[in-house]
């Protein structure tokens, strides 16, 4: 029987800023037109946080009963492990995303924008086929495809839109460099993970267009948000506090160019995602000033 501190394992806390980015940045995006609202902003967070554990042990279960998971280099897998019951790792998938739904009502019903119902249905929708149901899109090389959408663009936007009644162009700019950054997270992670991936026809993204493309896909992926962020200079001069993390992108892309691979990717994997909060962090900040 898997400990708490497994279960706490199991939902992959490293992966937690991939959540909290999108709402620091949809969040400064509504205070650059004197928009900003805290408790709709905390609400937005705790939905966000919800639904990436959700997805992480969505990911365990599925990928546990598939037998996808019994080699690999990265975080505990319960599931796969043996460690907890495959059903009591799908109820806790589903016990987050009903924290979430909660969450997602509260925000909706304090804005009276109830459409952003249905969103939050087809968030939870994309959550779960993402390794789960028949043909899930994560094992088709779509998995960046949900990410940029639900964890870029929906989840940042959303956040403004909750906030201001309305989209702005930095907000837009600061949703696709968001996303673009959730979305290393997860080529870096399947990156480490293609020879396994490969032999069990888990056919993400790294796997299809090869380890080499990967690796620069990746590196584009977090030195283009550097860019993006400075853009938005142009609403606030103070977004280019950004330029603060073009070290750390550089890095972390040099790094993953020059070929480490396995558990050496599990050190790049958890910068890149500090690398996620500290842009969200920064950018919401340079546009709040």
């Amino acid at each position: 029987m898997a400990t708490p501190s497994e279960w706490i394992a199991a939902a992959r806390p490293r992966t937690l800023p991939a959540a909290a980015a999108p709402v620091l940045v949809g969040t400064g995006a509504a205070a650059q037109v004197d928009a900003a609202h805290l408790g709709h902003a905390l609400l937005a967070l705790g939905v966000a946080l919800a639904l990436q554990v959700g997805v992480n042990y969505a990911n365990d279960y599925s990928d546990g009963v598939r037998g996808t998971d019994t080699e690999r280099v990265g975080p505990l897998r319960i599931t796969a492990a043996g460690l907890a019951r495959p059903g009591a790792v799908k109820a806790a998938a589903f016990a987050a995303f009903g924290v979430a739904g909660l969450l997602g009502l509260a925000l909706v019903a304090l804005t009276g924008q109830w459409w952003l119902l249905a969103v939050g249905a087809l968030c939870v929708v994309a959550a779960w086929y993402y390794t789960g149901g028949k043909r899930p899109y994560g094992y088709l090389g779509l998995g960046e495809v949900g990410v940029f959408v639900f964890f870029g663009l929906v989840a940042t936007l959303g956040t403004t839109y909750t906030q201001a009644g309305r989209l702005t162009w930095p907000a837009w700019v600061g949703a696709v460099a968001v996303g673009l950054i959730a979305c290393a997270i997860l080529m870096v992670n399947n990156l480490r993970d293609v020879p396994t991936d490969a032999l069990v026809g888990k056919r993400t993204l790294a796997v299809r267009i090869g380890e080499r493309r990967a690796r620069v896909t990746y590196a584009a992926m977090v030195v283009l948000p550097v860019v993006l962020g400075l853009a938005c200079a142009f609403a606030n001069p103070w977004a280019l506090l950004v330029m603060l993390l073009a070290l750390p992108a550089g890095i972390l892309a040099f790094t993953v160019l020059v070929g480490a691979r396995g558990i050496a990717l599990v050190p790049v994997l958890a910068g890149t995602g500090m690398y996620e909060l500290g842009f969200g962090v920064l950018l919401g900040l340079g546009l709040a000033l």
